[in-house]
C-alpha cells in the first residue's frame, strides 16, 4: 500500500485499590465527503500538528485528488488550489502542516504540471514556482513540509528532467540546493531551526542521505547495512527540533529497515518484530516527533501493512486501524506523529479503498 501517486505513550490508568493498567489507544476512523469508495480511492492522512489538525487529501471516484484539514473536534474543511487539474491524477495534495495550522503541498494542472503551494491559517492559497522550474508535463514545484516559522522546503524539476531541492523562506525567497554529485535531490522535511533532512542520487541512481543546516552546509550519511546498487540506499523522511532523523534503508536484498540518526551522527537502525525480510518487505520509519517517537508501517512476508510506533527506548508497538485490508498491499500506515505521541495515517480496506485515521494514546 504505497503512496497513491507517482509509540508507546507510557500512560496508566491508576484507581485507588486497583492494580495500575496500561491505556489502550484510541482510533479514530474518518472520512472526508467527496472521497470515493473504489480501490486507490479515498482519505489519507498525512500530517499531524501540535493542536491535533490533520492535513492530507482525499481522491474522488474519479481519481482527482483535494486537500483537506480535519480540526481537533473533527470538523473538516476542503480545499483546492486555483488552476488544480480536474482529470484523473491531477488536483491538489496537502501533505505537511506547522502548529500554527499552515499547510504546504502541491498541485498538478490540466496539463500536469506541478506547483507548490502554501495554505495560510485563514485560508488563503499562495502558488509556488521555483524559478528555474520546467513547464513541461511532470516537471515543475513540489513542496512537502513547513516548519513553524512558515519556512517551506521541497523540490523541483527543470526543463531538462533534473530534480533539485530548494528551501522557501517565509518572504518568499527561494534558495536551489544540490548535495555535491546529486543527479536528483529530494528534501522531506524541515525542523523549526531550518535544518533539511532528504536524500539524493548519485550517478548510479543510489540513494544517501543528507541533512542541510539552516546555514547551507550539506552533511552526507548512510545508514549501515545500506545497498550500493541502483535502486537501494538510504532514504530519510524526517527531521525533529532537536536534529534527530528517521527513515529507511534498502539493504542488498532489498528488504527495507528503519533507522534513525541523532544530532551527533550515530545511526540505529531498527526491524519491528513480524516484518518481512523479501523484497519491498520490512520496516520503514516516516515521521519522527519531539519525544523521540517515531511511527512508520512494516510490510509482512505477506505484502501486508502494519503501523508501528517506536519509543526512545526502542521499543516498537504495532498496531492495526480497525477495518485495515488483509491482503497483500492493504493494511495500516502511520504518517504524522504530534508531540503528545497522536498519530495520523490511513488505512487501506479489503476494496483496496483509502481511510483516515487518528490514533491517540
Amino acid at each position: 500500500m504505497r503512496k497513491p501517486m507517482l509509540a508507546l505513550c507510557g500512560l496508566y490508568l491508576l484507581a485507588a485499590g486497583l492494580p495500575a493498567q496500561e491505556a489502550k489507544p484510541k482510533f479514530t476512523t474518518f472520512e472526508v465527503t467527496g472521497a470515493g469508495a473504489g480501490e486507490y480511492q479515498g482519505t489519507l492522512g498525512q500530517s499531524i500538528n501540535s493542536a491535533g489538525v490533520i492535513t492530507g487529501y482525499y481522491i474522488d471516484g474519479s481519481g482527482v485528488y483535494h486537500g483537506y484539514m480535519r480540526a481537533a473536534s473533527g470538523a473538516i474543511t476542503r480545499f483546492n488550489a486555483a488552476g488544480s487539474g480536474t482529470a484523473e491524477y491531477q488536483g491538489t495534495l496537502a501533505v505537511g502542516i506547522n502548529t500554527g495550522g499552515a499547510i504546504a503541498g502541491y498541485y498538478a494542472n490540466s496539463e500536469n504540471v506541478y506547483h507548490g503551494f502554501l495554505r495560510a491559517a485563514g485560508g488563503t492559497i499562495t502558488a509556488i514556482n521555483a524559478p528555474d522550474a520546467g513547464t513541461g508535463a511532470h516537471q515543475g514545484t513540489y513542496a512537502s513540509s513547513i516548519n513553524t516559522g512558515g519556512v517551506i522546503t521541497g523540490r523541483y524539476t527543470d526543463a531538462k528532467g533534473v530534480t533539485h531541492g530548494y528551501v522557501r523562506a517565509a518572504d518568499g525567497t527561494i534558495t536551489s540546493f544540490d548535495p555535491k554529485g546529486s543527479t536528483l535531490t529530494v528534501p522531506e522535511s524541515i525542523n523549526n531551526s531550518g535544518a533539511i533532512a532528504g536524500f539524493y542520487w548519485d550517478s548510479s541512481t543510489v540513494s544517501h542521505g543528507f541533512v542541510r543546516a539552516a546555514d547551507g552546509t550539506v552533511t552526507k550519511f548512510e545508514a549501515p547495512g545500506a545497498g550500493t546498487t541502483s535502486g537501494l540506499g538510504t532514504l530519510p523522511y524526517s527531521i525533529n527540533t532537536a536534529g534527530d532523523i528517521a527513515g529507511l534503508y534498502s539493504d542488498s536484498s532489498r528488504a527495507m529497515h528503519g533507522f534513525v540518526r541523532d544530532a551527533s551522527g550515530t545511526i540505529t537502525t531498527f526491524d519491528a518484530t513480524g516484518a518481512g525480510t523479501g523484497v519491498q518487505q520490512g520496516t520503514e520509519g516516516y515521521s519522527i516527533n519531539t519525544a523521540g517517537q517515531i511511527t512508520g508501517w512494516y510490510v509482512d512476508a505477506s505484502g501486508k501493512y502494519h503501523g508501528f510506533v517506536r519509543s526512545p527506548s526502542g521499543a516498537i508497538t504495532p498496531f492495526e486501524a480497525p477495518g485495515a485490508g488483509t491482503n497483500s498491499g492493504q493494511g495500516t500506515s502511520g504518517y504524522g506523529i504530534d508531540a503528545k505521541g497522536a498519530i495520523a495515517g490511513y488505512y487501506s480496506d479489503a476494496s483496496g479503498a483509502y481511510h483516515g485515521f487518528l490514533r491517540t494514546p
